[in-house]
């Protein structure tokens, strides 16, 4: 799959959760880029899988709006910094990275749901 080409309709797409060690970076177009994903009670590694949605397309100016859903783990012990979408291959290598969101501070959670809202994004080609 080269950049550009993720088709929602089809793709399985994951969200993942990364230490405050983790920084976004422009040049990170894969999931082995990420560096310091979390460990913790109650999530996968690989995070969790997602569905989302386009929810609209405007092709007079070469861009889409996506809206990547809640991603909620339950009886989440442990903290994270920041939730990386991607669309999963099954090989890091391969994954190609949607979107990064800072919580803007470390955030704890002790035997509860840990759960990052719906996200909208719009995507320029």
């Amino acid at each position: 799959m080269a950049k550009g080409d993720i088709d929602l309709d089809t793709a399985t797409v994951k969200a993942m959760l990364t230490t405050n060690s983790y920084s976004e970076n422009k040049d990170h177009d894969r999931r082995d880029d990420v560096t310091n994903e979390i460990t913790a009670t109650g999530y996968t590694a690989g995070g969790v899988t997602i569905t989302p949605t386009v929810s609209a397309v405007d092709t007079a100016n070469d861009r889409v709006t996506i809206t990547l859903p809640a991603a909620t783990w339950s009886g989440f012990t442990g903290t994270a910094r920041r939730l990386v979408y991607y669309v999963s291959t099954g090989t890091a290598a391969n994954d190609n990275l949607i979107a990064c969101v800072d919580f803007g501070s470390d955030v704890t959670r002790t035997a509860q749901t840990f759960e990052v809202s719906a996200s909208t994004i719009t995507i320029q080609n």
